[in-house]
């Protein structure tokens, strides 16, 4: 195991000026971003590709990563988004029958730089009781360069969050003899939202993030989905006028964490930032309408506030089992509905994965 094999020190630095000492893995350098903890225990390839995790370094709580390796068919899109990786422990020698290499190496062919062998029980912590807050990871001297290293810390901020991860031009797939042609507006899209529509017989065509109505519209689909992404949801003020515009030609609307929340503010509510967000594959959800729960994995560090909500045009349907924040909404006068988690996840739950099937029965075509 790797807390035996490498010596080079590393260090993580926090807003605060706490300073933890560990070992470097993955590339060398410095990167700042915002410290969050994911409590998923598998999964970790599709994490580190997510785009909603863009700008943020990421702090595994489950002490042992990468003990099956990686591939070439988990990512969730092309490149690493994540800033930065905190492990208390990783795995050199994994064993799958699908591996082709190890997270240290994978790291390094995305040059994002990681730092293991620190209390990561503790960093949890802090993130807990004072809410996600500014890092640095360094591989160089962080002492004699805290003051400057701070004076960044405290003036980071993530910045054109969906600009950096949506497509850059219009994709399109095709399924033979399909039964539904689907929009996807990219916010940071992973790639197993696109698997689950084309298994449906879905052909599915994406948009970058701030592709015009007109030109949506323009492709006479039978619905369209929001993804998920990373970033301030007030920063997307374009996005939100395009989804007010869809919106009035009631066209069949399904939306995923920041999709989630852009549609509500379409609808006039308004976002809060979560004190140290939703990160992880453990995540309870209570469907309202069911009375069941779902395990869901969720990935995001803001959320819908529930007395903003229109109750005349929109209807919670889902609540968190633990904040009781806003997991679901539907909307009364439109074919649409939504919800903050991930519906599918590789590496996570997918009791939830039906949500697909009653987006495509709004188009009337089932």
């Amino acid at each position: 195991m790797s807390l035996f094999n490498h010596s080079e020190k590393a260090y993580l630095m926090l807003r605060n000026g706490r300073i933890f000492e560990g070992k470097s893995f993955g590339a060398k350098g410095t990167a700042i971003g915002e410290s969050v903890f994911t409590t998923s225990m598998v999964g970790y390839q599709e994490t580190l590709t997510d785009g909603s995790y863009f700008g943020q370094i990421i702090t595994q709580t489950f002490p042992l990563i990468g003990n099956y390796g990686v591939n070439e068919q988990d990512y969730e899109s092309g490149k690493v988004y994540a800033s930065g990786y905190v492990v208390r422990e990783w795995c050199d020698a994994p064993s799958n029958f699908r591996s082709e290499g190890n997270i240290d190496g994978f790291l390094k062919k995305h040059n994002v730089i990681g730092i293991y062998d620190i209390d990561t029980r503790c960093l949890t912590r802090i993130i807990r009781e004072h809410g996600s807050i500014n890092a640095v990871i360094t591989t160089e001297n962080v002492y004699e360069n805290k003051e400057s290293l701070l004076k960044q810390l405290n003036e980071y901020k993530i910045k054109d969050a969906v600009g950096s991860c949506t497509v850059p031009v219009k994709e399109t797939y095709t399924y033979e003899h399909a039964l539904y042609d689907i929009a996807v507006l990219d916010l940071g899209c992973r790639k197993s939202i696109l698997k689950e529509l084309i298994y449906r017989g879905c052909n599915v065509t994406v948009y970058p993030a701030f592709t015009p109505a007109e030109e949506i519209l323009a492709g006479e689909h039978d619905g369209i989905l929001y993804s998920d992404g990373p970033g301030n949801p007030d920063e997307c003020e374009k996005v939100t006028a395009v989804i007010r515009e869809l919106n009035e030609r009631k066209l069949a609307s399904f939306g995923i964490g920041l999709g989630h929340i852009l549609m509500a503010m379409a609808g006039g509510a308004m976002p809060e930032k979560l004190r140290h967000g939703h990160h992880g594959a453990n995540q309870p959800v209570l469907n309202l309408l069911t009375g069941k729960t779902y395990v869901t994995s969720q990935n995001h560090n803001y959320s819908v506030i529930p007395g903003s909500i229109d109750k005349a045009e929109m209807k919670i349907t889902h609540i968190n089992g633990n904040d009781k924040t806003a997991e679901g909404i539907s909307y009364i006068n439109l074919p649409a509905f939504s919800v903050q988690f991930i519906p599918e996840q590789s590496g996570g739950p997918q009791n939830t994965a039906l949500l697909y099937d009653e987006f495509l029965s709004l188009t009337g075509k089932r």
